[in-house]
């Protein structure tokens, strides 16, 4: 991969998504995938009263409004193409919450909801959009979470410990790929078990 076909983006500014979609395609002349893994944990352990309207919003901006945006964009050119595949990286949170996290599981239950309605949209023009809902993975973005809210979590997954990046990349490749042409509107699981339904 080149310096140009690297982008750094703010997912939780339509302009910059905007123009960072409108940049890529003029390179590439298509758009195949998008694969959406920005995200932010916002404020962890805390209560819903504690927790201002600017942190919650910002959750938002970036998991789901993101999310929006970048489905907004890429839209219309895999439909053009009568080919797409569209990744969002949502969370288990986002199907059965975590305590002292409402910004992040709501922000991430909105995505697994768009990712449903979505799918009956753009189906029918060779489009599929589906979302992938890891339990706690080990990176960057968990370095902050509170030692309590880690415990927690680990404790609801079978397996007994955290996830590793390259588990939930390898489910992506697959829904990114050719090879995922019957399934859409779905939420796939890398869990460790912790979902079960």
């Amino acid at each position: 991969m080149n310096a140009d076909q690297v982008f750094t983006l703010d997912v939780s500014q339509e302009e910059n998504v905007r123009a960072a979609i409108a940049t890529i395609f003029a390179q590439e002349k298509r758009i195949d995938a998008l694969v959406n893994s920005a995200g932010m944990t916002g404020p962890t352990n805390r209560k819903l009263e504690e927790i201002t309207w600017a942190e919650y919003e910002l959750t938002l901006r970036v998991n789901l409004f993101g999310t929006i945006w970048l489905t907004q964009q890429v839209v219309p050119i895999m439909k053009a193409q009568k080919y797409g595949r569209i990744v969002h990286v949502a969370s288990i949170a986002g199907k059965e919450g975590n305590p002292g996290m409402a910004p992040y599981n709501t922000s991430k239950a909105g995505m697994i909801g768009f990712v449903k309605g979505i799918a009956k949209e753009v189906a029918p023009d060779g489009v599929i959009i589906n979302a992938v809902a890891p339990a706690v993975i080990r990176t960057p973005m968990n370095a902050t979470t509170s030692e309590e809210t880690l415990k927690y979590m680990i404790a609801r997954i079978p397996l007994g410990r955290v996830g590793e990046a390259e588990e939930v990349a390898e489910t992506i490749a697959f829904m990114a790929s050719r090879a995922c042409s019957f399934t859409t509107g779905f939420t796939f699981d890398t869990s460790g078990g912790r979902a079960t339904y």
